[in-house]
């Protein structure tokens, strides 16, 4: 019987609801109670079988007001178990009490548009009907409100950041760190382990991330079309952007984009400042590409049914965070101009630029978008304002300490490696930066004016720039009395200026033109640095003055030549040792020079007059080195310190 009863219940289950909801009809005609009763009898047979839940197809064909007063008491009885504590109920874990909720706003809802105020009958209705649309309204607000907090993603700030990291596109390092006054030049070079700038932080294109549990839109969707469809579009909007404006802030805090004041900002030290600048601009790369687009998604899905709906809890939503970040880009552009804080504002610039088509393609409000433009114009004149006070500081520098040992300059090492950072955003500054036609007047080299006219305007900046430097250079040369180390001085640094431009990107910004006369200016310079250093030896090594021919010049003459001689090379050997050449490839090349002027005017005349002086007493008193000696010794020249062991051994010979 049992299994006969299961089979015919199974083969006939669609009969065997009609019977219930039939049985139960019946049973419902067949009662002589009050109407609260009934009612009360109604909600008892739902929650018993779930084939009777929607009390509307028990009453769909009874009286208006019957079916208004069941709907109604559904409202009050979910007002009611609530309580005090309505805001923590708890909608989506009583997903059929729920439906039965929004049943009743809908019964409620369609029986209200049949309702007609001249009606007096009607009017009672009407403004029950009201008292219960608003009591729904306001709990509904409260579920929709709170389903939005329960499923709010964290943001997974690791997981954006390693994002970013991976598909970074460039990372350019600087040699050392730039100091916080153009005064106090660091002595860097490219050998420094610190990174001080990291360059093209990119997002990729498909990074995209779930702002709240993608579950819940289909509950949120149900209340929205409720409250909508009741007029309460208003507290609909402020609900959402109200939960949805501190989600997004939330999000802000945790990407390190914290709110800060003009005077704040304008009052950190630069680390700090640095460091959220940083923050800053991987937030509104994030902010704009992911969250917000995220947020527009999501309002699409949630409000798909009301277009002006969607934009305003959009726009509503959007502007406080983006607000927060505009205002951090504006202390900043209206802050103190350093040269160090250049990189950092072009990066913001490129920041917002990279993402100002996507806002003004997903926002509608122009006050948001007038705020932007207006904070990217001034982070432009900022980084142009910036640039110009380096240029000036660069020419103002006056420092009065020469470098030992005519080493490289603090100032060429800080503008080389500047301009080098600088040459990755040659893009940006040639759209900031205006053409200079009256100021290639000052040009050093006047015959750079031709070239320099048709380069774009950071190319002409950075031309104008080094010539400044060359000039600066060539004042601090005379800081040194011995004219020789004033043309290693300025070997040095024009020879390092090279190096930097051929290594790097600058090379095309500047061109081949300016290589090759930075190349000539160094073999000049080279070639002034051998004559004045030179000369006076040389000058013991010639035959005039001797008294006669190999055989019958005077040896007096001649010790005194050989003695002269001695003399100057071991004075020029002592100085010149503490003078450092640190570019191998430059040090090699005038040592060559050294060699190939010196050395064979020694082996001429020592071989010309050798026997004349070895004939008498005491010749290797002034015939103390040979060629090969004075080869080993050339070879010690400029490596910063003097040879102390070879100037010893040659003494106590």
């Amino acid at each position: 019987m049992a299994t006969s009863g299961g089979s015919g219940g199974a083969a006939g289950g669609g009969h065997g609801d009609d019977r219930v909801l039939a049985t139960a009809q019946q049973i419902l005609k067949s009662l002589n109670t009050p109407k609260e009763v009934r009612d009360d009898m109604l909600l008892i047979f739902s929650s018993f079988d779930n084939r009777l839940s929607n009390i509307t197809d028990l009453v769909k064909d009874g009286d208006p007001e019957d079916r208004f007063q069941s709907a109604e008491q559904i409202i009050q009885r979910w007002d009611s178990d609530a309580g005090a504590s309505r805001r923590t109920l708890a909608w989506e874990d009583s997903p059929d009490e729920a439906a039965q909720y929004l049943s009743a706003i809908d019964e409620i809802l369609r029986l209200y548009e049949n309702l007609s105020v001249e009606d007096d009958k009607d009017r009672g209705l009407i403004e029950r009907a009201d008292s219960a649309i608003q009591l729904a309204m306001s709990l509904l607000e409260d579920e929709f409100r709170h389903i939005l907090i329960r499923n709010t993603v964290p943001l997974d700030a690791e997981r954006l950041h390693g994002s970013i990291r991976r598909v970074s596109l460039s990372f350019a390092a600087n040699e050392g760190e730039i100091d916080d006054e153009l005064d106090s030049f660091g002595e860097v070079d490219n050998d420094s382990s610190g990174c001080f700038h990291e360059r093209g932080l990119s997002l990729g294109d498909d990074l995209c991330v779930d702002l709240i549990n993608p579950d819940a839109v289909t509950e949120l969707r149900e209340i929205v079309e409720r409250m909508i469809r009741s007029g309460y579009e208003k507290e609909c909007v402020q609900a959402y952007t109200s939960v949805r404006r501190e989600a997004l802030d939330e999000c802000l805090v945790i990407l390190g984009a914290e709110k800060l004041s003009i005077e704040e900002v304008q009052k950190m030290g630069w680390p700090d400042l640095n460091e959220t600048m940083k923050k800053w601009i991987q937030a509104v790369k994030i902010t704009v590409r992911v969250l917000l687009s995220g947020e527009k998604k999501l309002c699409d899905q949630i409000f798909d049914e009301a277009d002006w709906i969607k934009e305003a809890c959009f726009n509503d939503t959007a502007k406080g965070c983006l607000i927060q970040l505009l205002n951090f880009g504006e202390a900043v552009a209206i802050g103190v101009r350093s040269s160090e804080k250049l990189f950092r504002i072009l990066d913001m610039y490129d920041a917002l630029v990279g993402v100002m088509d996507d806002l003004q393609a997903m926002i509608s409000d122009d006050f948001v978008c007038i705020e932007a433009k207006g904070v990217l114009d001034a982070l432009g004149e900022a980084a142009k304002g910036t640039f110009e006070e380096f240029e000036k500081a660069v020419g103002n520098e006056t420092s009065r300490r020469p470098m030992q040992g005519g080493e490289i300059h603090p100032l060429t090492r800080y503008v080389m490696n500047y301009i080098k950072l600088l040459a990755d955003y040659s893009t940006t500054l040639n759209l900031l930066l205006g053409s200079i036609e009256d100021e290639l007047q000052n040009l050093q080299h006047k015959d750079d004016k031709l070239q320099i006219e048709s380069m774009p305007p950071i190319s002409q900046r950075l031309m104008l720039l080094l010539s400044c430097l060359e000039s600066n250079l060539e004042e601090k040369s005379k800081l040194y009395e011995d004219p020789g180390m004033q043309y290693v001085f300025l070997m040095n640094n024009i020879w390092y200026m090279v190096q930097k431009v051929k290594d790097s990107e600058l090379a095309k910004l500047l061109g081949d033109h300016w290589v090759r006369k930075r190349r000539g200016q160094v073999r000049q310079y080279a070639r002034s640095y051998l004559r004045t250093s030179w000369a006076k030896a040389l000058s013991f090594l010639k035959d005039e003055g001797i008294g006669g021919s190999s055989s019958n010049a005077s040896r007096v003459a001649l010790k005194e030549r050989f003695k002269n001689f001695n003399a100057c090379f071991e004075d020029i050997y002592r100085i010149q040792t503490a003078w450092k050449v640190p570019d191998t490839q430059l040090q090699d090349e005038l040592r060559i020079s050294i060699s190939e002027m010196v050395i064979p005017a020694y082996r001429s005349f020592l071989g010309r007059f050798r026997n004349r002086l070895e004939s008498g007493r005491d010749s290797g008193k002034y015939i103390k080195y040979t060629p090969e000696d004075l080869e080993n010794y050339v070879s010690d020249l400029f490596v910063g310190v003097p040879n102390v062991l070879h100037h010893l051994r040659r003494k106590s010979s």
